[in-house]
């Protein structure tokens, strides 16, 4: 009975994107099994060597390094939208599965939530 998170604002916004983060790490904290999907503008919190700093907070790149700790099952990110924003291999973080946002995918997951 697996939860999908999904993030699709940009990091550095609103609140939105930190509040679904903090639901994910908490449902994993409990054992609740539980994916992260960033897509749309939420991709560009996979971004490599962000500087945060310039907007006055703090880097989501150390909240997200924190997911296996956590229990985070996996990190996982929508291919279209990683081209969008000229997002790579070489200039996202390690670890992250890239997929095809479509229902078939959606369809593994019990519960899918999605705070935008």
């Amino acid at each position: 009975m697996e939860t999908l998170v999904i993030i699709s604002h940009a990091p550095y916004c609103d609140w939105t994107g930190r509040e679904s983060l903090d639901m994910a790490f908490s449902l994993a904290a409990f054992d609740q099994p539980v994916t992260l999907l960033f897509t749309g503008e939420g991709v560009n919190w996979l971004r490599k060597a962000q500087q945060a700093d310039a907007v006055q907070q703090k880097s989501v790149e150390k909240n997200l390094s924190a997911a296996p700790i956590f229990g985070v099952s996996a990190l996982m990110a929508d291919h279209k939208a990683c081209k969008r924003y000229g997002l790579n291999e070489e200039n996202m973080m390690p670890g992250i599965t890239t997929t095809d946002l479509c229902a078939e995918l959606l369809e593994h997951y019990a519960h899918v939530v999605n705070l935008s």
